[in-house]
């Protein structure tokens, strides 16, 4: 019996409740065989126990190498009181029982951690009811441990209760273990999938194979907003291997690209194919703007008022009796995603409705998307496969090339998947929002701030969207700027762009905190203090805001930004001696719910170009649940963010983008990879993203160490030469 037929039998009969475990399997999309005696009815929608006592767990979150196909199995096997070497994972399927499947705002181990708890323990009660209805017993008296249920001298494995387990009720309400009983959560563990990943046997979208299936490439307007007025594909249909030659119109902001698909029997004969046709485009209005033309307009409109979104005091009657006045501009650009794996997706349109196989982060918005472009409405219409993503950063949240192909496969009435060049996805992303902020503050003869005068004009992503307020999408939230100063006012403005823009990973964070963090620096140099214990100053003890919704649970605590400060000065050597030519410098942040600190060590090249040697990492994410994921994901964030801080900029011209792969939108190398170290606040308090807050204080750490170092202030990204 093949394993893709078990998992359909399992979604037909499982109940609500709690969640899914899975037997070994080689990779998403290929075939794994099961005999038909290990097969039993899931004990709820996440877990799995095998007659051989295997436990799956479904994992209902995409997996871009963050690591959550281990983390979220580890919080079900903790409660189940599993052996961790039993277990194994599935990729969930698009499907309303397991909730919501974006994955995105570091909220995967936050949002599931209850879930996922809920069904361990719910698997785990259900195990030892079946045990103890077996033996006459009482179930409380029964004890487990490593899949083993136990009572005097009567055991029983997983595997052998499975089948018995199964057939009962599943219970409404379940006994938590009390966090100091943790054997796995906490520890460090190896992900599940290392070996397959290892050895190329890991599916990611690109990899996917359907039977009978096409491929498609799209020409697409190099001019944001173009659209086909015309195209010859004459010579496009020569190319050998071509089917097809499909035109492709834009399906509003979540899949605004127009151009010309080719359907061929190859990917290169459909690159080649592409690579043929003729298309005039009517370029529109986007076609005046500039990289040069946007940043004039964003620097103009920080020396206006803006829309006030925060107003506390008397902001111009401090600014004006200012002993002294500190005032800073600074502009940041466009940024791609730059996933390294292409985007792709893969397709099927049948009269019944639409099937996708793709790496996907939403795959809702995938399912919805696709399918209402090809006729499907109802979201039972849409299947769609989650695949490994090569990188996902807010990129593979958007469902343009899922829609791509929707549209293609229906022309040509066989599963087409579409896959993208480099440059196709350099030049059609949506890209992290170009900013210019303009900072003013006020110092008494102390050293105080005593005003913060901000300003924020930026292309905003609601904007582009049609969602929410302009600012709500850009600004910072009340903590994020300094809580000791009695006059704060922060103001926004909307700049015009025909730019795509879109969630980059940290979102608005990334260039917030570089702005906040440096102009602090700056402050605290002006003040003539040491910059951690000026930012201490600013940072209240024993403040708590809190919050409303989602984030209720998690408060904003002033003591635990100031615990990773003082941490990271401590783990950092700050203040003590370093060799001649460097220099450290300092940032922290909270973002995601989580507290983050860094400091970094650098120096300058002889080409004038800046080199980090170190970066030393404090974070408070609550309950670390697998510590080294916790480690590597705030060293992914640092290599990302310092990508950004050196070499990377989108830039347009006559509204296209002008980079079109690494050479000219340059990732950091491994020879300009710094030591990373990350200190982990031991901590129970409800656990925390850890995917994006390592990511905006790296930029201004090493903008404050090259202060430091040069007294040159950065104000502008990326940094380039230093004598640039």
């Amino acid at each position: 019996m093949q394993w893709a037929a078990i998992s359909v039998a399992a979604a037909r009969t499982c109940a609500s409740g709690a969640r899914s475990i899975a037997p070994p399997r080689r990779c998403d999309m290929r075939v794994v065989k099961v005999s038909r005696r290990d097969f039993v009815k899931p004990i709820g929608t996440f877990v799995h126990v095998g007659t051989d006592g295997i436990v799956t767990i479904y994992v209902a979150k995409s997996e871009m190498g963050q690591g959550v196909r281990t983390a979220l199995p580890m919080i079900v096997a903790d409660e189940m009181d599993a052996d961790w070497k039993k277990v194994r994972i599935r990729q969930a399927d698009l499907d309303k029982k397991y909730g919501r499947q974006g994955t995105g705002g570091s909220g995967s181990i936050r949002t599931m951690w209850s879930p996922m708890r809920q069904a361990g323990a719910t698997a785990r009660t259900m195990l030892v009811s079946a045990a103890a209805t077996k033996w006459g017993v009482d179930a409380k008296d029964c004890a487990v441990a490593k899949g083993v249920v136990t009572h005097g001298s009567k055991e029983a494995t997983f595997g052998e209760l499975a089948a018995a387990a199964s057939r009962l009720e599943v219970p409404k309400d379940v006994a938590l273990k009390d966090p100091s009983k943790f054997t796995i959560i906490g520890k460090k563990a190896d992900r599940l999938d290392n070996r397959d990943l290892m050895q190329g046997k890991g599916t990611y979208g690109i990899d996917v194979r359907v039977p009978g299936m096409l491929y498609g490439a799209v020409l697409r307007s190099p001019v944001f907003g173009g659209k086909v007025v015309s195209f010859d594909d004459s010579k496009a249909k020569a190319i050998p291997g071509v089917k097809a030659v499909v035109k492709i119109d834009p399906h509003g902001a979540e899949a605004p690209w127009a151009g010309v698909g080719v359907v061929a029997d190859s990917t290169w004969a459909a690159f080649k194919g592409r690579d043929a046709l003729i298309v005039k485009w009517d370029e529109g209005d986007a076609k005046s703007e500039t990289t040069a033309s946007l940043m004039d307009q964003m620097r103009d409109l920080v020396t206006k008022e803006g829309k006030r979104v925060r107003n506390e005091g008397d902001v111009d009657a401090a600014l004006a009796s200012a002993a002294k006045k500190i005032e800073a501009t600074y502009e940041l650009p466009y940024l791609a995603h730059a996933t390294m794996e292409p985007m792709n997706a893969t397709a099927s349109v049948t009269a019944d409705g639409i099937e996708i196989w793709g790496p996907t982060q939403f795959p809702d918005w995938w399912g919805g998307a696709a399918g209402g472009a090809v006729g499907f409405t109802k979201p039972e219409q849409a299947k769609v496969h989650v695949t490994l993503l090569g990188g996902g950063f807010g990129r593979r949240a958007f469902p343009d090339v899922a829609v791509e192909a929707a549209i293609l496969s229906k022309a040509v009435g066989k599963p087409v998947k579409v896959q993208w060049t480099r440059a196709d996805d350099m030049q059609h992303d949506f890209y992290r929002p170009a900013n210019v902020q303009r900072v003013v503050a006020a110092l008494d003869n102390d050293g105080k701030v005593t005003a913060w005068h901000h300003r924020l004009a930026a292309a905003a992503i609601n904007t582009y969207m049609g969602r929410g307020e302009p600012h709500e999408s850009e600004m910072f939230d009340d903590e994020q700027l300094p809580l000791n100063v009695p006059n704060v006012r922060a103001e926004f403005a909307s700049a015009k762009s025909y730019v795509p823009r879109g969630w980059w990973r940290s979102v608005e964070n990334s260039s917030n905190a570089f702005v906040v963090q440096s102009f602090i620096d700056e402050l605290a140099h002006a003040a003539g203090k040491d910059p951690i214990e000026f930012q201490l100053s600013l940072i209240p003890t024993g403040k708590k805001i809190e919050r409303k919704g989602g984030s209720a649970p998690y408060p904003y605590e002033s003591d635990r930004l100031r615990r990773v400060i003082e941490l990271v000065r401590e783990k950092s050597n700050w203040g003590k001696s370093l060799p001649s030519g460097r220099a450290r410098g300092f940032a922290a942040w909270h973002s995601f719910l989580t507290y983050v600190a860094e400091v970094a060590e650098v120096s300058v090249n002889k080409d004038g170009t800046p080199r980090v040697h170190r970066i030393v990492a404090a974070i408070d994410c609550g309950t670390a649940v697998n510590p080294d994921g916790v480690a590597a994901q705030v060293e992914g964030a640092v290599v990302y963010g310092l990508s950004a801080a050196l070499a990377e900029a989108i830039t347009i011209k006559n509204g296209a983008v002008e980079q079109s792969n690494f050479h000219d939108f340059p990732l950091l190398t491994i020879d300009q990879m710094p030591v990373v170290e990350v200190h982990i606040v031991p901590s129970t308090a409800l656990p925390t993203g850890t995917g994006e807050p390592g990511l905006p204080p790296t930029a201004p750490a090493v903008a404050n160490a090259i202060f430091a170092l040069t007294g040159k202030r950065l104000r502008k990204l990326p940094f380039g030469t230093l004598s640039s």
